[in-house]
């Protein structure tokens, strides 16, 4: 006959054997959990147990019982934490919190995280608060997913509305400094037309000295991450410059702005032409993650986006100014082409009036064939002497001074001298 467990002898060890069995099972609900747990004792918050989740949160280095929160985790006095459990433990009242921002840690492995949780006052069999059940869940990725998502649209409109390159890829590397879980720098470098050297595009964060020492540098096998990702159109990840050999002309600059790892991935064209590099740099020597490659692909293909954008908007821009270059130009021409047809259209006049006076001048001198006064001084008439008779090819003659004969015949084709007392014009030119 077998043994049956008497429920009554559980309830005989009393509310104290109880609330170790609740917690034994909360131990073992929550063992391999990714919600974090931890059990406190006593109004110092004795850490009791804890599952392998909270010390993953905390940091591995400090995943240890039987000690104070405040002395496992002091970053949290400052942030409200700590009276948060004082006051559930005084007052027996829950708290729950939703999305709350916590920095954990300090120093330079200090990290923000995001956490929904609640803390639940453990009683005795008096209804005594005897410590506190701390039960979350950590939110840090999807937060941190959320103001990507929330950075990379903003980013999408700036280009949509065709802002400055400059202020787009700027924006762009704040944004991933900003949002990596680890300090990052960001570099965005623009090839020339050429795809033989790369220009300064983006380095909100470097040193001055450092963008101006690489703004130029030349693309090709081993020169840097940068210059060698643009070569083979394919990242480049350095995790030590202090030993890979890429980085031997550039180690020491390197070294004096304390960049210690280079992750670069080149900007291609939707054509595969290079556009420029994206890079990451690190202060200590790093194995990218996923999330880090991941983050890099999709910041490179905004890059991408942005610098083909703006190159259309640059060429539209050049076209626009030849074409208005081209309309000026003909213009002036069209202006200097009406200007000289009115300059021939009033010479065309003045050479038909003075035909006409000539042929006066000729009529007239049937009657007198050498007149006294020159006959070429137009409506004003001439008093000097009639001195040179000149002719044209259509029969036309006339007599007059010097000074109208010479204007006759720089301004009225094929007019010629005729004056039978200089023996023709061979006489005059020769005299």
């Amino acid at each position: 006959m077998t043994a049956v467990p008497d429920q009554r002898s559980t309830a005989a060890a009393g509310p104290a054997a109880a609330e170790q069995a609740a917690e034994e099972d909360l131990r073992a609900l929550f063992g391999q959990s990714i919600a974090v747990f931890a059990s406190l004792a006593g109004p110092t918050h004795l850490v009791e147990t804890a599952n392998p989740a909270f010390f993953a949160s905390i940091g591995e280095e400090r995943a240890r019982v039987g000690v104070a929160v405040a002395d496992l985790m002091p970053e949290l006095a400052g942030q409200g934490f700590i009276a948060l459990l004082d006051q559930v433990f005084h007052t027996g009242e829950p708290y729950t919190g939703r999305d709350v921002r916590v920095m954990l840690g300090s120093g330079p492995q200090a990290r923000e995280a995001f956490f929904d949780f609640t803390y639940e006052p453990r009683r005795d069999a008096d209804g005594n608060v005897t410590g506190i059940r701390v039960l979350g869940v950590e939110t840090t990725q999807v937060k941190h997913a959320q103001r990507l998502m929330a950075e990379h649209r903003a980013l999408l409109e700036q280009i949509a509305r065709q802002a400055p390159l400059a202020e787009v890829l700027d924006g762009m590397a704040r944004c991933i400094e900003n949002l990596a879980p680890q300090e990052v720098l960001v570099s965005v470098l623009l090839a020339d037309p050429d795809a033989r050297h790369l220009r300064h595009g983006a380095a909100p964060s470097l040193p001055d000295f450092y963008n101006e020492a690489i703004d130029g540098i030349a693309t090709g096998e081993g020169i840097g991450s940068c210059g060698t990702a643009a070569h083979r159109r394919e990242p480049v990840i350095v995790t030590d410059i202090a030993t890979d050999p890429f980085w031997d002309d550039f180690r020491d600059l390197a070294d004096q702005a304390g960049l210690a790892a280079c992750w670069s991935t080149p900007i291609l064209a939707r054509d595969g032409g290079l556009l420029g590099t994206f890079a990451m740099y690190h202060r200590t020597p790093r194995v990218p993650q996923d999330t880090d490659l991941a983050l890099t692909r999709l910041f490179a293909g905004t890059a991408a986006l942005a610098i083909e954008r703006h190159e259309i908007e640059q060429a539209k821009l050049a076209a626009e100014a030849r074409a208005k270059s081209a309309n000026d130009e003909l213009a002036k021409v069209l202006r200097v082409e009406r200007e000289l047809r009115a300059e021939a259209e009033q010479r065309a006049a003045a050479a038909a009036e003075l035909a006409t006076q000539m042929r006066a001048a000729a009529a007239a001198q049937a009657a007198t064939p050498h007149p006294e006064h020159c006959q070429l001084g137009g409506a004003a008439g001439c008093t000097a002497p009639a001195e040179i008779k000149i002719a044209d090819s259509w029969g036309d003659a006339a007599w007059g001074c010097p000074a109208h004969v010479e204007e006759a015949i720089l301004n009225v084709r094929s007019v010629f001298i005729a004056s039978e007392e200089l023996g023709g014009l061979t006489a005059y030119l020769n005299r």
